[in-house]
């Protein structure tokens, strides 16, 4: 057995032996994770749902990604899912959690399946998750009734079924088809050929380009800075935490701090951004450009 198959076995094993959960037992640990920040109450929801993101992970294998790999993206999503879930709506955190773990299965498999990227629009996601399929069984509708259907006529038909645009099918069809190739093969079986790399157009920003680029976020780095000294000292602490950290902070967790409720923090972060807008409105008419 192989390390990455004993992982994997080791992983399912693990989940397998998970609890399950009741429904009022998951609305406890929902709770806890959002209002509380319970870490052991996110890690019991986490293990609960395992064997949900592996068994779904299992499903992308025919992509040709790592099982490993797969199940890890899994869990990322699961982790998100944890994260963003309301308990409040009334929905179990299964369900919730399945659109997550999906969407973060799919976006490794498209990221890995070439050097350039495949897609990212739902249409292109649709079409690589479901053209072959598609294909396939309208070529055996076709083959059953004695029709033969060509290339073009076969692209509308998918367009139909998938209800995508037929630029994207034929798009998708070419990406699928083709392979990755060295830019720094050459360009003829000669040696000294010249290299597919030096073919590209450099079109990265020039001098000029640029200069005007640093001045334009210079004027709104200071724009922004006029803008905040408009603002008491509660309101700036609240767009600093809220907005220009790494790591944005909640409302709970500033109203805990501040001593407030958490509507009440909102209705301060947005009094704060009006008044922003109309300093940076009265600054000039230019911002309206960098706003948008």
């Amino acid at each position: 057995m192989t390390l990455q198959t004993a992982r994997e076995f080791s992983l399912t094993r693990t989940a397998m032996k998970a609890e399950l959960l009741d429904a009022d037992t998951e609305l406890e640990l929902a709770y806890a994770w959002r209002d509380k920040r319970d870490e052991e109450a996110l890690h019991r929801l986490i293990t609960a749902y395992m064997r949900l993101a592996i068994s779904m992970a299992g499903k992308f294998k025919r992509y040709g990604a790592p099982m490993n790999d797969l199940i890890q993206e899994a869990g990322l999503g699961l982790m998100k899912a944890a994260d963003k879930f309301d308990p409040d709506r009334g929905v179990r955190f299964s369900t919730y959690a399945v659109w997550w773990i999906k969407a973060s299965i799919q976006d490794h498999v498209m990221r890995n399946w070439s050097m350039v990227r495949t897609g990212s629009t739902s249409s292109q996601k649709s079409l690589f998750f479901n053209m072959r399929r598609v294909q396939a069984r309208l070529e055996r509708e076709a083959a059953a009734a004695g029709e033969t259907l060509d290339k073009h006529q076969l692209r509308q038909m998918i367009s139909t079924e998938i209800g995508v645009p037929l630029h994207d099918v034929e798009m998708m069809e070419g990406r699928l088809s083709g392979s990755d190739y060295s830019l720094n093969a050459t360009q003829s079986t000669d040696d000294e050929g010249r290299e597919w790399i030096d073919a590209l157009v450099d079109d990265s920003a020039q001098a000029a380009e640029r200069v005007e680029e640093d001045h334009d976020n210079e004027k709104l780095r200071n724009w922004l800075v006029a803008a905040m000294q408009e603002l008491n000292e509660r309101e700036q602490f609240i767009v600093r935490e809220r907005k220009l950290r790494d790591q944005p902070r909640t409302l709970e967790s500033l109203g805990e701090e501040l001593n407030l409720s958490k509507e009440r923090v909102r209705q301060l972060e947005a009094a704060a951004f009006v008044k922003m807008r109309k300093s940076l409105e009265n600054q000039s008419r230019e911002v309206m450009h960098f706003l948008n």
